[in-house]
């Protein structure tokens, strides 16, 4: 054997010896060796999302990334049949079909894997991806208690896996150009945010055919539960589980956690000071839980300074609308307006009332922060779009170079809180705040758990 070979060979079994130690098998060094080998990708959670909206905006890159799906896990007999034949067509090669994540991981047959299964087992399943030595995509809401959200953000932190959490308002030019305008100054102080998010559909997270399709022996009801208090088998539950608390928080973990992310990103602040929340079931009498009608008010600004900072609105309806959320900034100059793409001065203060008071008026400019060309849809239902095609290829690149991505986890950790005190105002009626020291929220002068 040539000296630079019996080099190469000498060092790769030393390397092999010490990696086997930490769990890896032969064949994933392998493919850690080369940074251009394949990335094998799993799909934790056969979902409507995933399908419709996530594999699409894989389906751009994945040939010129050198990316593969290999694997489907989902615990419903059903929709893990389904997630098979429908990737074996996509990708012209077998998929293996795990019955839950445990097979799958034992297997060490991928690298990363798409976490979008229910919304509260999110951060529970980011834990399992990374303790399995995997990078993942992980949906939004992170997490619906500060219990999961705790553990996740501890356990990624740990890892140092990638994680991209799926708020794809990072990766929209529009909104990157909105952040900067805000953040140099040039938009001066933030005095109000409304966000707004409307539909008129009675069948939003509503899955009646396939509730009807669901037997208990053909899924894994405690493995659905994870850490949920136990209740007896319910197929609504299990795929309408955006309408029942603590499966979902409905409107705040589905709709809310996109918009807020925005204020945190574009602020620099962590989380609401305190939350207020009231609304109902007024319409959609369907047995749901969580409520088709939403207003929340919540106090931003330094934990330190309550003198100082500014109030967001959010609210949502299920009975009237044409899902065209709104995302509106306000200054004492004017407004930055994320359905437009503009900044404008509309409401700013004009010379007549400054002049009153012997002030200066008070006018932004106008301003286009719009990509030409970019299809930005701001909407949960997108797939083809802009900002989830971004957002997915830019995960696969921070896995290919194991770099920091647009929504590391502590976005998600951020917009969490943000969920939760808002769970925690609508369920305990009061008004919700934040313990910085003990990562608590707090409602009614108690943590708030379910």
């Amino acid at each position: 054997m040539k000296r630079k070979e019996f080099i190469k060979q000498s060092a790769l079994a030393t390397a092999g010896v010490y990696l086997g130690a930490m769990g890896f098998s032969p064949k994933s060094y392998a493919r850690i060796l080369g940074a251009n080998d394949r990335v094998r990708v799993g799909v934790v959670g056969f979902s409507d999302r995933f399908k419709h909206s996530l594999l699409p905006a894989y389906l751009n890159h994945y040939k010129e990334l050198n990316f593969d799906i290999v694997a489907v896990s989902d615990i419903w007999k059903i929709r893990r049949e389904e997630g098979q034949a429908y990737l074996k067509e996509k990708f012209g090669h077998d998929i293996t079909a795990y019955r839950n994540n445990d097979e799958l991981y034992a297997d060490k047959s991928v690298d990363a894997v798409f976490i979008s299964t229910s919304d509260f087992q999110h951060a529970l399943h980011a834990i399992e991806a990374v303790s399995a030595n995997c990078d993942a995509y992980v949906e939004k809401p992170f997490a619906e208690t500060m219990d999961d959200n705790r553990a996740a953000l501890k356990a990624i932190k740990e890892s140092k896996k990638i994680i991209q959490i799926g708020s794809q308002r990072r990766s929209g030019s529009n909104y990157q150009a909105a952040a900067d305008f805000i953040q140099s100054g040039k938009f001066g102080p933030v005095t109000m945010v409304e966000l707004t998010w409307n539909v008129n559909q009675p069948g939003r997270w509503r899955r009646p055919e396939l509730v009807a399709k669901m037997k208990e022996e053909d899924t894994d009801w405690k493995r659905f539960l994870m850490n949920r208090p136990f209740e007896n088998f319910d197929a609504r539950k299990h795929l309408e589980y955006r309408l029942f608390w603590p499966y979902s928080s409905g409107m705040p973990g589905q709709w809310m956690s996109h918009q807020i992310d925005t204020v945190h990103w574009f602020s620099g602040l962590q989380h609401p000071r305190s939350v207020v929340a009231n609304g109902g079931v007024y319409v959609w009498k369907d047995g749901r839980q969580n409520w088709d009608t939403t207003t929340a008010v919540f106090d931003y600004g330094p934990s330190n300074d309550p003198t100082s900072g500014f109030q967001v609105t959010f609210a949502s309806r299920m009975h009237n609308g044409d899902e065209k959320p709104t995302e509106i900034y306000y200054s004492n100059g004017g407004e930055l307006n994320l359905i437009t793409n503009k900044v404008t001065p509309n409401g700013g203060l004009r010379e007549n009332f400054a002049k009153a008071m012997n002030m200066k008026a008070n006018l932004l400019p106008e301003v286009d922060i719009s990509a030409k060309g970019e299809k930005v849809v701001a909407s949960a239902n997108t797939g083809g779009d802009t900002l989830t095609s971004n957002h997915v290829r830019n995960w696969m690149e921070c896995v290919r170079g194991r770099k920091e991505t647009n929504a590391p986890v502590e976005a998600g950790y951020r917009h969490a809180i943000a969920v939760i005190m808002t769970n925690a105002a609508v369920r305990t009626g009061t008004k919700a705040t934040f313990d910085e020291q003990t990562q608590e929220v707090m409602a009614g002068g108690k943590i708030f758990k379910y």
